[in-house]
C-alpha cells in the first residue's frame, strides 16, 4: 500500500514537471519580446528580460524534480531532526519520503504560479496572481511545522 502511494505521488509530482513545460512551450510563442522576470513584494515587475527567461522555472523545477527523487530514494541522504534508531527508522523514513514529495508539489505549484503571472503580466500589468506568494510561503512553512511536530510524535 505504502509503495503505490509513493508511486503515485510520484507520477503526479512528474505530471506537475510534464505540465509546468508543455504550459511553457505552448504560450512561448505568443509572449512579447521582453517579460517580466522578477517582481517585487507588491506584485509589480522590477527586472524585465529576453521571453527565452520564461524557460528558466521549468529548467530549475527538473533540476529539482532529479534532486528530490534522489533524496526520497535515498532515505540516508537526508538530515533527520531526531535520531534514528531501530524502532523510529520505518515511521521516520516514511514521514521524510511523503515530505519530500509533498514539498516538491509545493514548489512546483509555486512556479506553476509564477509562470502563469509572468506570461500574464507581459500583456497586463494590473493582473494579479492566482494565489498570492505569501499564501504559498506560509503553506510551506506550515508543511515544515506539521512535519517537525510528526517527526517528533514518532521519536
Amino acid at each position: 500500500m505504502k509503495d503505490t502511494f509513493l508511486v503515485i505521488f510520484d507520477v503526479f509530482n512528474f505530471g506537475l514537471l510534464v505540465f509546468l513545460w508543455r504550459f511553457t512551450i505552448k504560450h512561448y510563442a505568443t509572449l512579447p519580446q521582453t517579460i517580466p522576470v522578477h517582481f517585487d513584494f507588491d506584485g509589480k515587475a522590477d527586472r524585465f528580460g529576453n521571453r527565452k527567461y520564461s524557460f528558466l522555472l521549468p529548467a530549475l523545477l527538473t533540476v529539482f524534480y532529479f534532486i528530490f527523487t534522489w533524496v526520497s530514494r535515498d532515505a540516508g541522504a537526508a538530515n533527520f531532526p531526531v535520531e534514528i534508531t531501530e524502532e523510529n527508522k520505518y515511521a521516520q523514513f516514511l514521514i521524510m519520503e511523503i515530505f519530500i514529495r509533498w514539498l516538491f508539489v509545493l514548489i512546483a505549484l509555486i512556479f506553476l504560479n509564477s509562470q502563469d503571472y509572468m506570461f500574464r503580466y507581459s500583456f497586463d500589468e494590473t493582473v494579479k496572481p492566482k494565489v498570492p506568494l505569501a499564501i504559498s510561503f506560509l503553506t510551506v512553512i506550515g508543511s515544515l511545522i506539521t512535519v517537525f511536530i510528526l517527526v517528533g510524535l514518532f521519536k
